[in-house]
């Protein structure tokens, strides 16, 4: 490796300080009010509708297939209902004015008007000019729209194209890994670096039965022992699971150089050091309990 190659894990850290910057809309109560002022349902209707947006009127089943892990029997009694209520259009719409409140609300004027938001801003779109659309159909849905003039906006837009281009990657590695929607699931959870099991069980629309299934099936491979915890084998997979979306991730980051990777990593993650002063993560929610 030269001194200034992209070390391999770089495009991770930058997606680990940015990814959040988009996801925080999701905790926000700003979310739920503003599409239930639009007469979308709160929880489930709201989220599937909101993230899924872009791709225009959809159905369950190509939520279920671009989302990959959350149950095919919670999307369905509300996609494609969503869209007599509202239209992709003024969702779409909303997400942005969704954007606007919950990042003004947890940034403050100094933040918002910083040159380093601008910065970081640059940064990720440019970033983003790298990112393709083939077998990317969440990231190339969100590619057809207009990037916001606000930078904190623009941030959260380009925050949004990694993070779906990223996430279309990483199916593809989990599919090649052999693990359904919830093994990655359980394998992830017990890697004590997500979301706890009950709350994933539960907004994913998993039973209980139907995780001590999946369970069941990866102590059958040798991934997850009698305690629910990896095994060695399981901890080897999940490896090759986050190495192979590193690579399948690592055109973007290139394109912005080790320099710039490094200056939007720094800036990102104080941004969202902002974000989570501000309470944007609920900690319940998080780790292994």
């Amino acid at each position: 490796m030269t001194a200034t190659a992209l070390e391999p894990r770089a495009g991770r850290r930058c997606h680990n300080a940015l990814n959040p910057l988009h996801s925080v809309v999701y905790f926000a109560p700003e979310y739920d009010d503003t599409f239930a002022a639009l007469g979308l349902e709160r929880g489930a209707m709201a989220y599937f509708a909101g993230r899924a947006a872009p791709l225009g009127q959809v159905t369950a089943g190509t939520v279920a297939a671009t989302f990959y892990n959350f149950n095919h029997a919670i999307i369905a009694p509300v996609v494609p209902r969503a869209w007599e209520l509202a239209s992709p259009a003024a969702v779409i719409d909303a997400r942005v004015r969704i954007a606007d409140a919950v990042l003004t609300r947890l940034l403050g004027p100094d933040t918002l008007a910083s040159a380093d938001l601008a910065d970081a801003a640059r940064l990720a779109l440019r970033a983003a000019e790298a990112c393709t659309r083939e077998a990317r159909p969440l990231y190339a849905a969100n590619a057809e729209l207009p990037v916001p003039e606000q930078p904190h906006l623009a941030l959260w837009h380009a925050a949004t194209l990694l993070r779906e281009h990223r996430g279309d990657g990483h199916l593809a590695a989990l599919i090649t890994a052999g693990l359904d929607g919830i093994e990655a699931l359980v394998t992830h959870t017990a890697t004590g670096k997500s979301f706890n099991p009950r709350f994933v069980q539960r907004s994913r629309g998993w039973s209980p039965e139907d995780w001590a299934a999946a369970q069941d099936r990866l102590r059958d491979r040798g991934l997850l022992d009698a305690e629910g915890e990896l095994t060695g084998r399981g901890v080897e997979l999940r490896r090759e699971v986050e190495a192979m979306t590193d690579r399948l991730d690592r055109a973007p980051y290139e394109h912005v150089g080790v320099a710039g990777v490094e200056r939007l990593t720094a800036v990102a993650g104080a941004v969202l050091g902002r974000v989570l002063e501000g309470g944007g993560f609920p900690q319940r929610y998080f780790g292994k309990a």
